[in-house]
């Protein structure tokens, strides 16, 4: 991670100043700008570049239209031809896998997490853009080079990553007399005791959703100090801290409403828009939808970061987004330079507003976006990537932390305890024979 140093801080003040001059901008100066930063770039486009890129569907509509136009202003700053095609997050990584394999069809892939280590050998080294944006804009943080850079080599840029923190409702905390949202794991049992109590539960998703279940039962592991896997990439969960984990949140699932078991990503949404459920796990998007179609519930909500276990420092998983640049592209330049575009701050600044919290950044200097002030209530969203883990944890992020995510491995561990179709022992047991099939130690 890089250090606050005065260097640093002198950056951060800079990329302020650009931060402020970008958010008056007029769409005829944006593009003004894109065309003096073709010229002064690094990265020069071959001539006639035609770009393919995959990306995954929006969940913000704004987000996108607001991707659409940075794109607009690079083919006109340019002369360069992007073509975008969306995906949702499961049909990213066939499509890209069969892209890398045929060695056509794609030039770049904005995905999820671990989509660059394991394509690895078909990706183009970027630590040109990377070094030239961390340069330029505070630095990256630690997390930042934990999905992306591999020795010195860089094998993606992460452009922004999405929290996943507890959204709940602030009348129903202070009902159950937490008028401050509790910081330790203790504190927060405690209230959901409480908010079952009162009638006013709160609920995780413990079935197969992708984002929601694997995000916050992964900081449940760690937390209390588990692990999947060492540093070597040994298969370390049995041990006591899992069990630990295992008990806790079993204590902690008593008192959710019915059905979590069977939800997927979008079961607490619904539940908590409509008035039955008063604490979860999940991005800002409810706190979004509410602000447009049920106000009421977005002014007694609010958003807070996981609470601390023994392990006794932040561990969360957010779902962080790459954007790798393939090895066969004929455009490499091209690619670099939209790369680039894309996170300087006259595009990234209205983006990454346009987001509404929704996506946070990895370049230091973006803590200064207006975002994260203008509403107090997406304070805690802006330094998500300062907290996250990889989906690998201690290991190594690659195929195999891929696979034991996609195959909710930690998920069904915590549900077969929760719901004792397995005692402790069977399903700590289940869980580790998964993982030494995948990680074959």
């Amino acid at each position: 991670m890089t250090g606050f140093t005065p260097d640093r801080r002198t950056l951060l003040k800079g990329s302020a100043l650009t931060l402020a001059a970008a958010a008056t901008m007029s769409a005829e100066q944006l593009l003004g700008y894109a065309k003096a930063w073709a010229q002064a770039a690094p990265f020069k486009p071959e001539a006639g570049a035609k770009i393919n890129l995959l990306r995954w569907k929006r969940f913000v509509e704004a987000e996108d239209v607001a991707f659409m136009k940075i794109v607009e202003a690079f083919q006109q700053a340019t002369g360069c031809t992007v073509s975008v095609s969306n995906e949702s997050y499961d049909d990213i990584q066939p499509k890209a896998s069969v892209a890398a394999n045929t060695g056509q069809g794609l030039d770049m892939v904005w995905g999820l997490y671990s989509l660059p280590h394991l394509l690895g050998n078909k990706v183009t080294d970027v630590a040109d853009v990377a070094n030239y944006l961390g340069g330029k804009y505070g630095g990256w943080t630690e997390s930042a080079e934990a999905y992306c850079k591999v020795g010195n080599k860089w094998v993606g840029v992460p452009i922004a990553t999405t929290g996943a923190l507890i959204n709940y409702r602030i009348a129903a905390c202070e009902k159950a007399g937490f008028k401050e949202f509790p910081k330790d794991t203790a504190g927060f049992l405690e209230l959901c005791k409480g908010l079952q109590k009162n009638g006013t539960p709160a609920g995780m998703a413990l079935g197969h959703a992708s984002g929601d279940a694997n995000t916050w039962l992964y900081w449940a592991l760690w937390t209390f100090g588990g692990n999947l896997v060492d540093a070597n990439n040994k298969v370390v969960i049995n041990s006591p801290e899992t069990a630990a984990s295992l008990e806790y949140i079993k204590q902690l699932y008593g008192t959710f409403i019915p059905g979590t078991v069977s939800w997927n990503d979008s079961s607490n949404n619904k539940a908590f828009l409509g008035g039955q459920l008063h604490l979860t796990v999940n991005g800002i998007s409810i706190y979004v939808t509410a602000k447009r179609e049920a106000p009421a519930i977005a002014e007694d909500m609010n958003h807070a970061y996981m609470p601390i276990g023994p392990y006794g420092k932040p561990s969360e998983m957010h779902l962080a987004f790459p954007m790798l640049i393939f090895n066969f592209t004929k455009y490499p330049q091209a690619c670099k330079a939209f790369t680039a575009f894309m996170l300087e701050a006259p595009q990234f600044n209205p983006w990454i507003e346009a987001a509404q919290g929704y996506l946070s950044h990895f370049l230091n200097a973006y803590d200064n976006n207006p975002i994260w002030t203008a509403d107090p209530k997406t304070t805690p969203y802006r330094d998500v990537a300062k907290r996250a883990r990889t989906p690998a944890g201690l290991g190594t992020l690659g195929e195999n932390a891929a696979s034991a995510i996609a195959d909710f491995i930690l998920v069904d561990m915590f549900a077969n305890y929760c719901t004792g179709r397995e005692d402790v022992k069977g399903s700590i047991a289940s869980a580790e024979r998964q993982l030494k099939r995948i990680y074959r130690s």
